[in-house]
C-alpha cells in the first residue's frame, strides 16, 4: 500500500476507535439517568463537560500538532479517550465520578480529530485533499452513528456499563496503530517551530471559513439533539408503540434511525469532499448549505409523513448536513501557512463547537413557543447564515485572483 494511503487509512481508523466514545453516553442516557436517579440538569452537564473539555483542550492540541508529529499527539490522544471512558463505564457511580470521567475524556479526545487532519494535509496535496479529507472528516460522523445504534442494542441486551465499555476499548488500540503502521511526511520535522502567528486572524478568507463552519455546527448538532424527540412525538413513531411494529419499541426503532441519520453525513463528507476537488469548494459548501436549510425549513411541518417516507426524507437530510464540512476544513488547509495547519484547524473546531452550546437551546426555546414548525428553522437560519459567509468567502477569494486551476474556487 502507498504511504500516502496507508496514511490515511490508519489515521481513519483511529478517529472512527476513537469516536465511538463521543456519544456511547447519550445512546445510554435513560438508564443511566434511572440508576443514578440524576435530574435533567445533572444529566444535561455530565454530557457537557465532555464538549467542554475538548474546547479546553483543542487549541494546545493543534499548537502540538504544528511542532511536533501529529502520531503521538494522536496516540496519546486517543488512549487518554479511550482509559476514561473505560473508568466511566467501570467505576463510575454517580454525578460527580460519572463528571469527572466524561470531562477527562473528552480533554483527551481533543488529541485525536484536528491533530488527524494536520497529518491527512500534509500527504495529500490540494488537488486530491478534498476527497482525502472527506474520507477523513466522514469517518466522524459514521462512527458516532454507529457508537448510537451499537451503545443501543448493546445495553438493551446487557446493561448500560457494557454497552460503554464496548464502545470505549477500541481507542485503545490506536497508539500502536498509528507509531506502528503510519508514518510522517518526508520533510515535516523543517517546519517553523516559532510562536503563534497573529496574521492568522487577520485573514478574511480564513475567518469566512471558521465562521462558514460555526454555522454548519449550528445547523448539525441542533439536529442531533432533537431529532429523538422530535421522531418520538410524529404520528408513524406513535403507530410504532400501538402496533408493535417491527418487534421494537417506538424509542429503540427512533434510536437506530437517529443512528442511521448520523451515520449517512459520513456519506455527505465523501461525497462533498470529492466534488469539493471537481468543482470547487465554496460551491460545493454553498450546495451542501442550501439543500440542508430547505430540509431544516420544512422538517417540522412534516411530521405527518408516514414511516417509509419519513425515512427516506431523513437519510437524504442526514447526507445534506455534512456535505459542506469537509470542504470547509480542507479549505483551512490551503488558506493558511502550512506551518499554521493545525493551529488554524483548531481555532476553527473552537469556535465552531461553541455554537453546538447555544444552537440547541435556542431550538428549545422556539419549540415551547410555536412548537417544531418553528423550532426547526431556527435551524435553517444557521444554514443561511453560512450561506452568507460563502459570500464573503467568494468575494475574498475573487480579490486575491487565484487561479482557473486552483480547487479552491474553480
Amino acid at each position: 500500500m502507498h504511504a500516502r494511503t496507508r496514511a490515511l487509512v490508519v489515521t481513519s481508523v483511529a478517529l472512527f476507535l476513537s469516536i465511538l466514545v463521543w456519544f456511547n453516553y447519550s445512546a445510554v442516557l435513560p438508564l443511566i439517568v434511572d440508576e443514578w436517579g440524576l435530574t435533567g440538569t445533572r444529566a444535561g452537564i455530565i454530557f457537557g463537560v465532555f464538549q467542554a473539555g475538548y474546547l479546553l483542550a483543542i487549541l494546545p492540541a493543534g499548537w502540538l500538532s504544528d511542532r511536533y508529529s501529529p502520531r503521538w499527539v494522536i496516540s496519546v490522544g486517543a488512549a487518554g479517550t479511550g482509559l476514561f471512558s473505560l473508568g466511566f463505564a467501570l467505576f463510575a457511580t454517580g454525578f460527580l465520578s460519572g463528571t469527572a470521567f466524561r470531562f477527562l475524556s473528552g480533554l483527551f479526545i481533543a488529541g485525536v480529530y484536528v491533530p488527524g487532519m494536520r497529518f491527512v494535509s500534509d500527504w495529500y496535496p490540494a488537488d486530491v485533499r478534498g476527497r482525502a479529507m472527506g474520507i477523513y472528516v466522514g469517518t466522524f460522523s459514521l462512527s458516532s452513528g454507529l457508537s448510537f445504534v451499537a451503545a443501543t442494542v448493546v445495553a438493551d441486551a446487557i446493561d448500560w456499563r457494557t454497552a460503554v465499555a464496548a464502545t470505549s476499548v477500541g481507542a485503545l488500540a490506536v497508539p500502536p496503530l498509528m507509531l506502528g503502521l503510519a508514518e510522517d511526511r518526508s520533510g515535516r520535522s523543517a517546519r517553523s517551530i516559532g510562536g503563534f502567528d497573529r496574521s492568522l486572524l487577520s485573514n478574511r478568507a480564513y475567518l469566512a471559513s471558521v465562521s462558514i463552519y460555526s454555522w454548519h455546527n449550528w445547523e448539525l448538532f441542533g439536529v442531533r439533539n432533537w431529532l429523538l424527540a422530535f421522531l418520538l412525538a410524529t404520528p408513524a413513531f406513535a403507530a410504532v408503540d400501538s402496533a408493535g411494529a417491527f418487534g421494537v419499541g417506538a424509542a429503540t426503532l427512533a434510536g437506530v434511525l437517529v443512528g442511521a441519520v448520523t451515520a449517512m453525513s459520513g456519506v455527505g463528507n465523501l461525497a462533498g469532499g470529492e466534488l469539493s476537488d471537481r468543482i470547487g469548494r465554496s460551491r460545493t459548501i454553498g450546495l451542501g448549505l442550501g439543500g440542508s436549510a430547505v430540509c431544516s425549513a420544512l422538517l417540522g411541518v412534516l411530521g405527518w409523513l408516514p414511516l417509509p417516507a419519513l425515512v427516506a426524507l431523513l437519510l437524504v437530510y442526514g447526507t445534506l448536513l455534512s456535505v459542506d464540512s469537509a470542504p470547509t476544513s480542507t479549505l483551512v488547509t490551503e488558506v493558511v501557512d502550512d506551518s499554521q495547519v493545525g493551529t488554524a484547524l483548531s481555532i476553527q473546531s473552537f469556535v465552531g463547537f461553541s455554537t453546538t452550546v447555544v444552537s440547541p437551546v435556542v431550538f428549545g426555546l422556539a419549540l415551547d413557543v410555536g412548537g417544531y414548525a418553528l423550532a426547526w428553522p431556527t435551524l435553517a437560519a444557521g444554514a443561511l447564515a453560512g450561506l452568507a459567509s460563502v459570500a464573503v468567502l467568494e468575494r475574498t477569494l475573487s480579490r486575491q485572483r487565484p487561479s482557473r486551476t486552483d480547487p479552491i474556487s474553480r
